[in-house]
């Protein structure tokens, strides 16, 4: 797997969400901006899809075995922040919920970052894991 062009394509669909999130939906560029997202994460799915599923199902299997794996672009953030040394940041609230014995009463959501490609557990509003990256 070519592991940096699925990162540079990851980078690419985070890039046109986080454009649409400061674009109301009055805005004549917003339809355009939000079909060349589909257009994005279709080939995302058609390329990388297969080696993402497998990757979220061996995270599900070890962490979350009771909750199904879905497509990865379910995985990807709404919005990220961006450091200034370049690493991707996802809010405590953002992700798929799944459901873990290790943490019970707390919510939990799984969550796919790049810079490095990376799967991030989200528990509670003020803790994260880093629970799969790439080697």
């Amino acid at each position: 797997m070519d592991i940096k062009a699925l990162d540079k394509a990851l980078q690419e669909i985070i890039a046109k969400r986080n454009l649409l999130q400061h674009l109301d939906y009055n805005n004549p560029q917003y339809d355009v901006l939000e079909q060349e997202l589909h257009d994005l994460e279709d080939d995302f799915q058609d390329h990388f899809g297969e080696y993402l599923g497998g990757v979220l199902k061996k995270v599900h299997d070890q962490h979350c075995p009771d909750t199904d794996v879905l497509h990865p672009i379910a995985y990807i953030a709404k919005a990220y922040a961006v450091s200034s040394d370049n690493e991707f940041i996802v809010d405590f609230s953002d992700g798929v919920y799944v459901e873990m014995d290790k943490y019970p009463r707390k919510e939990t959501k799984l969550v796919i970052a790049p810079n490095p490609l990376r799967v991030i557990l989200n528990i509670g509003e003020d803790q994260q894991e880093i629970v799969w990256s790439v080697e």
